[in-house]
């Protein structure tokens, strides 16, 4: 694979189950690179060595007089030369595509598995670790990569030097053969220390920059309440552990570094005294003398390759370690899916909780535990959650599109009196509770979304959580989306209420167009509302057959809300579409609301029969205590109010109850 070659048409299935088999499984996917960059590494690391050989002809053959000779040495060193050169720089070529083909490898991997899980990664790799995974990981794990060859070509150079000079000359080659793998191996009892203090950096200096990154997020929330002092003595703090923990990881890497200058002006000067001791017995030549020693002395260029082998491992298997982790998540169901790739269309069913939101309808879903909304959105869109393992009904999957046809019957149209409840696939006793791996999958149109292709099922429904992500760039290219095509990005961001964004945006705009106007990274130019109502214009653009949002109005004012509620429900007529949210607000203009109690749904009606009739209902959308409640009831039955003054009646309650929500 070369450079211009990229991407891989296939980057392969990783071992992921260590950081070292990974790294293990990388190397022996780029083996035919691994093997040019080895034999080039040897032309240039024997070059290097049989320069001493060189040499010491030439001085031999200045000692003994002979021009031919020296001639000769002349031009043995030029061809070294030549060779040496050669073979730098096609070592230097070919380790460096080994780098970028190892990298863009892991890119590819990564990518393709944070597409498959989508919005599940978020919640089970922290997005931070996920960005550093694909950028400096990736980049320590392709040194280790290019590291591999060069350290394989230095060892067997050396072990080829030191084979030589015991044939060459015996008595001096012997003593290089035994002090050279001592020199090798000497700083292999520091490693584990050095590797754990790098650990250790690299931990205190990615707590840094979480948090510096939280601190940059929320500098405005910290500068209303007046804790910018506090949160940068603690990056302070948190700064001087990184310095400390880099000065210790620097002392230890410098004692390597020591060791291996050491050990060799040792050896060599080892050598050096015993070869004078045999050149003055007569036992070896000026020449000899002269090749051993410089054999010795450039022997310590390979050598540095076990240093550099060293240190790339230690860097790059907490990274390769932290790529195996996001690797090896597996979506709970197969991306390719079981059905053809044809978006359905219909009621959008949820079995487990008994949700029905039926086709061309505004359905408000009310749940008390905003976690619970959280994760019944994304089952909504069919991102299976981590809580969507435990029990349910032995009969709940095969039965889960006559359960749809018939809570679609049982709610009518919708305008129901709010005791018109559904029940979730485990209240019923009579059903036995079986342990499952999974539950059921939400339905479409009676077609289950974990059985369509993974882009079929999110084209088909759409889900914008409560904290959605705007990308940086301008309005145009963040409103520039897969869509239908039926809705105009002018359309999407009047139903969205974004003229006063569009205003602040185009006074930043150097054409004065809106569109042109650059958003900064997550939007943390605009406020909390501005963000919101950019994310749910982008989604109303994308207009998909389903459409869930969960709270997309929880950032705004009640006025702002009040419109936007219209002007949702005016751009989504005749599509389906949940919203999940507690606003009074929105409940009262949309065309279903549906209350979710413990997981299964427990009224079905419209906002203000279910605000008299349900106090589960009342108690979350007002925030209803269960003193006011309780004293609220025996008002009702003495006929009084609470302060002893007369009753006034359901009309009444309900005069009073349009007025709380127009305030």
């Amino acid at each position: 694979m070369q450079i211009h070659d990229l991407p891989y048409p296939d980057p392969g299935l990783p071992d992921a189950r260590s950081g070292p088999r990974f790294l293990l499984w990388l190397g022996r996917n780029q083996l035919g690179g691994q093997l040019k960059s080895l034999c080039w590494g040897l032309l240039h690391f024997l070059s290097v060595a049989s320069l001493p050989y060189g040499v010491g002809f030439a001085v031999q053959a200045v000692v003994d007089g002979s021009g031919s000779r020296l001639a000769l040495a002349g031009g043995l060193i030029l061809l070294l030369g030549a060779a040496l050169a050669l073979g730098d720089t096609m070592l230097h070529r070919t380790a460096v595509t080994n780098w970028i083909t190892a990298a863009a490898r892991v890119q590819q991997l990564l990518a393709r598995r944070t597409a498959a899980l989508g919005a599940a990664l978020t919640r089970r790799v922290a997005a931070g670790e996920v960005v550093a995974v694909s950028t400096g990981d990736v980049e320590k794990i392709g040194w280790f990569v290019e590291a591999l060859s060069r350290f394989a070509a230095a060892a067997l150079t050396v072990v080829v030097v030191c084979v030589g000079l015991v044939l060459y000359q015996p008595a001096l080659g012997i003593v290089v053969a035994v002090g050279m793998p001592v020199l090798a191996l000497a700083v292999l009892p520091l490693l584990p220390r050095a590797t754990r203090r790098a650990d250790q950096q690299r931990e205190k200096a990615g707590r840094a920059t979480e948090l510096a990154s939280d601190t940059v997020a929320g500098l405005r929330v910290l500068r209303g309440i007046g804790g910018e002092e506090l949160f940068l003595d603690r990056y302070r703090r948190a700064s001087q552990e990184v310095r400390t923990a880099a000065v210790r990881s620097a002392r230890m890497w410098s004692l390597i570094s020591a060791v291996q200058v050491l050990l060799p002006g040792l050896l060599l000067i080892a050598v050096v005294w015993y070869g004078i001791e045999l050149a003055r017995q007569g036992r070896i030549t000026v020449g000899e003398l002269v090749t051993v020693y410089s054999a010795v002395m450039i022997l310590n260029y390979p050598l540095r390759h076990f240093e550099e082998i060293a240190m790339a491992y230690s860097f790059s298997r907490p990274s390769a370690q932290r790529a195996a982790r996001v690797l090896s998540l597996e979506r709970v169901t197969e991306p390719g899916g079981l059905r053809a790739a044809e978006a359905p269309a219909g009621d959008l069913y949820d079995p487990v909780t008994g949700l029905l939101a039926p086709a061309g309808r505004l359905t408000a879903v009310v749940c008390g535990d905003p976690d619970l909304a959280g994760r019944l959105a994304d089952r909504l869109g069919g991102h299976p959650t981590d809580a969507d393992t435990g029990t349910r009904s032995a009969s709940a999957s095969a039965s889960a599109s006559a359960s749809a046809s018939a809570s679609a019957s049982a709610s009518g149209d919708g305008s129901g009196s709010g005791s018109d409840s559904h029940s979730g696939s485990g209240s019923d006793p009579a059903k036995a509770a079986t342990p499952v791996t999974a539950l059921p999958s939400v339905l479409l149109g009676g077609v289950p979304l974990d059985e369509l292709p993974l882009d079929t099922a999110r084209t088909a429904v759409l889900v914008q959580d409560k904290d959605p992500v705007l990308l940086s760039g301008t309005l145009a290219e963040l409103l520039d989306v897969p869509s239908s095509g039926s809705v105009r990005p002018a359309e999407a961001l009047a139903a969205a209420q974004c003229a006063d964004v569009l205003d602040a945006l185009s006074q930043a705009s150097l054409d004065d167009d809106p569109m042109n106007a650059r958003i900064t990274e997550r939007g943390r130019s605009l406020s909390g509302g501005q963000r919101q109502r950019l994310a749910l214009a982008r989604s109303l653009v994308t207009d998909p057959e389903a459409l869930v949002l969960d709270e997309p109005t929880s950032a705004v004012d009640s006025h702002t809300e009040a419109r936007i509620a219209e002007g949702l429900r005016a751009l989504r007529s005749g599509r389906t579409t949940v919203v999940l949210t507690s606003s009074p607000l929105l409940l009262d203009r949309a065309d279903r609301v549906v209350l979710v109690h413990e997981g299964t749904v427990a009224a079905v009606g419209e906002h203000r029969e279910l605000v008299l009739t349900e106090p589960r209902y009342r108690a979350v959308v007002t925030r209803e205590t269960d003193e006011e409640a309780a004293s609220a009831a025996l008002s009702r039955n003495a006929g009084t109010s609470p302060h002893g003054e007369p009753g006034l009646g359901d009309a009444g309650i309900e005069e009073l109850t349009e007025i709380e929500e127009t305030a």
